[in-house]
């Protein structure tokens, strides 16, 4: 069924549509062929498997920390960087935007020179704190964590300035605290937003290869271990683990998005 346009033409809306139907059919032609070579004999052998159960297990644990992390951390600097005017904003965006920028592989070093054995965090956090980064979960967690968190920033900024200030400036002079305010008033609106940074943030984090496997080969997240795979017994196998991976990450996206749907229709996320 061809969706209706809300406003607007029909006819630029119908050619929107069908440009876009070629991008849909370019990302869409990928999954159905990996899909359409596998078999639920090779599916279910690879499922049953000790060290891919564990190889996925530990992306999701991971990739949920670093969204929890992000969320945290990127949440309250996407407020300060909607609502603030001060001098070197810009620079400071463009800062949190670099790691989209960076190759991950330059990402992995660099995380490695400063959380591995012997890096400026790494070594002495390891000795002091007993906190090992390199070749563990905490590594794992930091090179997701690095290339990931731009997307909740830069998603929760957007939903912030989508809300008109104005709108704190009435609940204060209603008597509400400027916490209360963000709370009850800002961070409800931009709710969709933040979800959605949360949303990409984990989609990117489990995910990520290059970075993990230079600061953290081992252990095994599921993207090295479908690499290690197809190095060592060929496309079959890492092809399997592959769409394993996509079925189980589709199942908790539509989750998320379930979730954010309830909230708005409950009334939070409007």
């Amino acid at each position: 069924m061809t969706p209706r346009p809300v406003g607007g033409s029909q006819g630029v809306f119908l050619a929107g549509w069908l440009v876009g139907s070629l991008l849909i059919g370019f990302v869409l032609a990928p999954l159905v062929g990996l899909a359409a070579t596998q078999s639920p004999g090779v599916l279910a052998a690879v499922a049953a498997a000790p060290d891919v159960r564990e190889a996925i297990g530990l992306s999701l644990a991971a990739a949920f920390v670093a969204a929890a992390l992000a969320s945290a951390a990127g949440v309250p600097l996407a407020y300060v960087l909607a609502r603030g005017g001060f001098r070197g904003q810009s620079a400071l965006a463009a800062l949190i935007d670099l790691p989209l920028a960076v190759p991950h592989t330059v990402a992995g070093i660099a995380l490695l020179l400063v959380f591995g054995r012997r890096g400026m965090i790494g070594g002495p956090a390891e000795h002091w704190l007993g906190l090992r980064f390199w070749g563990s979960f905490a590594g794992v967690v930091v090179g997701m964590l690095f290339v990931s968190a731009p997307y909740t920033v830069n998603a929760a900024r957007l939903g912030f300035e989508s809300v008109d200030p104005r709108l704190e400036q009435v609940a204060r002079t209603l008597g509400v605290g400027p916490w209360r305010a963000l709370v009850s008033v800002t961070l409800p609106l931009a709710w969709r937003s933040v979800m959605m940074g949360m949303t990409l943030t984990f989609a990117r984090a489990i995910s990520e290869f290059a970075a993990v496997a230079i600061l953290a080969y081992y252990p095994m997240t599921a993207p090295v271990k479908i690499y290690e795979l197809f190095l060592q017994q060929g496309l079959t196998q890492s092809a399997a683990v592959a769409l394993l991976l996509l079925v189980v990450s589709l199942a908790l996206f539509l989750v998320f998005r379930l979730v954010a749907q309830e909230r708005v229709a409950t009334g939070i996320g409007r």
